[in-house]
């Protein structure tokens, strides 16, 4: 298994964890840094639509609280292979505008990307 499908299998695993009563749409994310280690999160839903906290920004946080800041690709895995939403993209710019971005389905295709590609003209802390 190469890296990116060990990072995908590990999306796919943190899915099985998501708590999502209210869509029933899980989602999984793999957060790798550039060094290698791996954070994983799930989605959690709220009866409080605005507070779910999506996957890729709940593996973000486990990353950070642990020290960690230099990202090099996240592995997101959904039904149907769903692109991240514009505020975990801008969560994951402000790491790295470039990350590698992996989208898979629960079919086994995915799709890869950059996050620059995924959210042109970010905003950053040079727009401070």
């Amino acid at each position: 298994m190469n890296s990116d499908e060990a990072l995908i299998a590990a999306a796919r695993q943190a899915r099985q964890n998501a708590y999502a009563p209210y869509s029933g749409f899980g989602v999984g994310a793999a957060l790798q840094t550039r060094a290698g280690r791996v954070f994983i999160g799930c989605n959690v839903e709220n009866a409080s639509y605005g507070l779910t906290l999506c996957a890729e920004r709940v593996a973000v946080a486990k990353a950070v609280s642990e020290g960690e800041r230099d990202f090099g690709a996240i592995a997101i895995v959904s039904q149907g292979g769903a692109m991240p939403c514009g505020a975990c993209r801008q969560v994951l710019a402000e790491f790295n505008a470039d990350l590698r971005v992996i989208v898979a389905d629960l079919e086994g295709n995915s799709h890869q990307f950059r996050l620059s590609e995924l959210l042109p003209e970010a905003f950053s802390s040079s727009d401070l």
